[in-house]
């Protein structure tokens, strides 16, 4: 898979973090010792930011390009940023990279504060506080088995015993002083209180994304903004591990202090709980309970859910046949972007349609379907969207699927799912 790069600019400013591997796009690098796999000319970053610029002066807005291979994102944040995302891999689309960018910005305002993007009085300060959220970053470059990043709703999974989690995580979030409380595993929220669940976009998304990047560690108390809610004003992310892969987040201000969670505390309210805490464990990549009843053709699935901004997302379904998982993640970023962009009306939140795309969306289609490879009977993968309301499922299904019988199958398959997101 070909490479890809992003690159900022302000005052001349280069943000590099490392590069990632795998088939999603790659950072730019330039930082000592970080793995580059290729470093872009200065003569073409300064190319790209200049014709943007010149674009800029004419009251032109330059927001992407295209080659035979490689397509160009330009993004503009706060008039102070400037990211740019040059992507060579197959299929890759401006939703895909506009919505990266979103997500990188998000990640710079979340670990550095928007005061300090937007009003740079030292250049080389700014560079060395972006560190910061290198690992972050890198996590959106790689082959993630998350997708929030992409679709901008927060990865969920469901727990066999969500009704006690839940009591005991608001008992929980009460002793501790604090109404934003999240239970996570692997980067994806098991359970959490109604206040967490009322955060904004990105940090939504980015919050359990980041606990998912850091290094495995006892307890943290990491100062954090939020990129919409309190974007100049830091707040003290608190993190607990439970179990190995398996931590509670807290989201505070001054107080309570991390020592105040003791382990007396702790055990009062999640002792009894272990033998639910350990089933949540194996949920980071399925998502879904053990033994919960899918379609054998069934080889992976997203739920979205488009006003609660949650989605369940799961490769696992027969893991021995082939696509592998990684093909799999990236045949339901691929079909995400396809029907995003073309067949289905615009998600909530986001920017208001012209009038001659209004009029081409009078009739938005319900569902549609797409077969990879050779058109016989037998062979190929299916691949099929289908939207109810404000659930929208994709399902990746094996090539003995009967073409006819696909809109049947996802309408079972969504119905099953509804009482879970």
């Amino acid at each position: 898979m070909k490479k890809a790069g992003i690159q900022s600019s302000s005052s001349q400013l280069p943000i590099s973090p490392s590069v990632g591997f795998g088939p999603q796009p790659d950072l730019v690098s330039s930082r000592g010792g970080a793995p580059a796999r290729q470093q872009l000319p200065f003569s073409v970053i300064g190319s790209l930011n200049g014709v943007h610029m010149f674009g800029q002066n004419l009251e032109v807005q330059l927001s992407s390009a295209k080659t035979e291979d490689t397509t160009v994102v330009w993004k503009s944040f706060h008039d102070s940023i400037t990211l740019i995302v040059l992507s060579s891999e197959e299929g890759s689309s401006e939703l895909r990279l506009e919505r990266l960018l979103q997500m990188v910005f998000g990640a710079m305002v979340l670990l550095v504060g928007l005061e300090e993007l937007t009003n740079i009085r030292n250049v080389e300060r700014l560079k060395k506080e972006l560190r910061a959220s290198y690992r972050l970053i890198d996590s959106f470059l790689g082959d993630s088995e998350l997708i929030g990043d992409l679709t901008q709703c927060v990865d969920c999974v469901v727990p066999p015993e969500g009704s006690l989690l839940q009591e005991a995580l608001s008992g929980f979030a009460e002793a501790a002083g604090t109404a934003f409380v999240s239970l996570v595993v692997s980067g994806r929220v098991v359970a959490a209180t109604e206040s967490w669940w009322r955060l904004g976009m990105p940090e939504a998304v980015l919050l359990p994304w980041l606990v998912g990047s850091l290094s495995p560690q006892a307890a943290r108390d990491y100062p954090v903004y939020l990129p919409h809610g309190s974007p100049t004003v830091p707040h003290r992310l608190l993190t607990l591990t439970l179990l190995p892969g398996l931590e509670l987040c807290l989201l505070c201000g001054p107080r309570p202090p991390l020592s105040q969670l003791d382990a007396q505390l702790l055990e009062r309210w999640w002792q009894p709980l272990l033998d639910p805490l350990r089933a949540c464990l194996p949920l980071g990549s399925r998502a879904l309970p053990a033994g919960f009843p899918l379609h054998t053709d069934i080889l992976g699935l997203l739920l979205l859910h488009l006003e609660l901004k949650r989605c369940l997302f799961t490769v696992e379904p027969s893991g021995d046949k082939e696509p592998s998982s990684e093909q799999r993640r990236r045949l339901f970023r691929s079909f995400y972007t396809l029907v995003t962009a073309t067949h289905f009306a615009p998600e909530p939140g986001q920017p208001e349609e012209k009038a001659e795309e209004v009029v081409h969306r009078a009739q938005v289609p319900r569902a549609c379907y797409l077969v990879l490879g050779a058109e016989e009977p037998g062979t190929g993968w299916r691949l099929v969207a289908l939207q109810l309301g404000p659930r929208r499922l994709l399902l990746l299904l094996s090539a003995q699927s009967p073409t006819h019988g696909l809109r049947g199958l996802a309408t079972h398959t969504l119905h099953a799912l509804t009482p879970l997101l």
